[in-house]
């Protein structure tokens, strides 16, 4: 049989996810952007060696970039490796980058990094989103909201009130 080539196949490759980011921050939009890597960093982010935590994008000069982004060395690249904590230029149209400068400059929003996972047809991209830090207080809230459910969860469970 014949395998049908328009036919998307789902995502392959780890998915590097950034636990922190929705503990932290409130999600007030989303953009998926690319990422313009060198050949070791693909290699590596393949294997699921990188790290979101304490990452952050910015737009300077019309330009989209991801800091702190963590990709580790590539074991079998030697020499030839990269440096593991380089900026990493964020491929966006202008007319987006545009739109997200204007509301990144709105006091309290920054863009951070939800995760980054390799597209049906192969490209590194990063799920950027335009977020709001919360308070410590809304932090506690949340946390207990989340053990309420898992109480009434095991409660349903029982068969019990």
């Amino acid at each position: 049989m014949a395998r049908d080539t328009n036919k998307k196949t789902a995502p392959r490759g780890p998915r590097i996810v950034n636990k922190k980011a929705r503990f932290d921050f409130y999600i007030l939009e989303k953009v998926e952007a690319g990422i313009a890597l060198v050949g070791t960093e693909v290699k590596a982010l393949r294997s699921g060696d990188a790290s979101l935590t304490e990452s952050y994008a910015r737009i300077v000069g019309g330009r989209a970039t991801l800091h702190n982004f963590q990709i580790q060395p590539y074991k079998q690249a030697g020499p030839f490796n990269h440096d593991p904590k380089r900026v990493k230029k964020l491929l966006l149209h202008r007319r987006e980058i545009r739109k997200l400068a204007s509301k990144v400059q709105i006091k309290g929003q920054a863009l951070i990094p939800l995760r980054v996972y390799f597209n049906a047809r192969g490209l590194a991209k990063v799920e950027l989103a335009l977020a709001r830090g919360k308070a410590r207080h809304d932090k506690r809230q949340d946390l207990r909201a989340r053990e309420d459910q898992r109480e009434m969860a095991r409660a349903t469970r029982r068969g019990g009130l």
